[in-house]
């Protein structure tokens, strides 16, 4: 099953084999998470009313804070290390005790299955980045997982390290969905096949295929750090880097679609656009 956010009204169901059912009205997903994994799998009981099926939105709520970690693949070690300035940055903190987390966005400038991400205008290269994003509750506990698209300038980040928060946050920078599949239906987080499709003009211009066995860091090691030095009284979602990136010689243009598929926890699917012409509901 999977939890899913209504794009139609203001409204959570649990997608399953036998179709959609509503939870009661005022659910929230800070509320699920705010608590422990057994808080989280009791709101998520409570859903009865079947309903006709729903278009699915970003997965997250308003408030909901999302951040991704880096440099967690091989795949993508090289990559940083072949487009940036300074290069050792990226070599060694694949390596070091602490991984690489940053902030990626809120969940209202978040976009959803569907939706359109963006590319900026001011940067030459940019990439979709496939990802699996965990889903946390407040007392740290992994409770789902969904699909990300962590997009990313590559050429800004790659003229400075510094310029990072420009290279990963604007409008469209940030897509999850379908929706939340629960971490107890998920046998083994560590073996989901990954793929990620670019279609240009109809045709295949980019794909590319791995495994969440690739991985460099354990999912827990990622929240353990995030929680730290900060608490998430709402939860959290974490993604959790790529190892998908395509080389030098491809940009993300207007007009792509991108599909990522993740085994076992969904397909998400995104037309791109300048992200000047992406509007975020206030």
């Amino acid at each position: 099953m999977h939890l899913v956010r209504s794009a139609q009204s203001p409204r959570w169901v649990v997608r399953a084999e036998d179709g959609d059912r509503a939870l009661p009205a005022g659910f929230s997903l800070g509320d699920a998470l705010s608590a422990d994994l057994g808080h989280f799998r009791d709101r998520l009981a409570r859903a009865a009313e079947p309903v006709e099926p729903v278009t699915p939105a970003a997965p997250v709520d308003a408030d909901t804070e999302v951040w991704a970690a880096g440099v967690t693949y091989r795949r993508s070690r090289e990559a940083r290390v072949e487009e940036s300035t300074e290069p050792d940055i990226y070599q060694r903190v694949y390596d070091a005790e602490r991984p690489e987390l940053f902030f990626k966005s809120l969940g209202w400038r978040v976009r959803g299955h569907g939706e359109t991400i963006g590319v900026r205008e001011d940067s030459t290269w940019d990439v979709p980045e496939p990802e699996l994003a965990v889903v946390v509750t407040a007392s740290g506990e992994i409770a789902g997982y969904t699909v990300c698209d962590d997009v990313s300038s590559r050429s800004i980040e790659g003229d400075n390290p510094l310029y990072l928060p420009q290279a990963k946050m604007y409008a469209g920078a940030t897509a999850l969905g379908p929706g939340i599949r629960p971490a107890w239906e998920v046998p083994d987080p560590y073996d989901l096949a990954m793929t990620v499709t670019i279609t240009r003009d109809g045709v295949t211009a980019w794909s590319d295929r791995a495994n969440t066995g690739q991985l460099h860091r354990r999912l827990d090691e990622l929240v353990s750090c995030l929680f730290a030095a900060e608490r998430y009284p709402r939860g959290v979602v974490l993604s959790t880097g790529t190892c998908m990136v395509p080389g030098s010689d491809f940009t993300l243009l207007p007009g792509d679609r991108v599909e990522i598929v993740i085994d076992g926890v969904g397909t998400l699917a995104n037309d791109v656009r300048p992200s000047r012409e992406i509007v975020s509901p206030a």
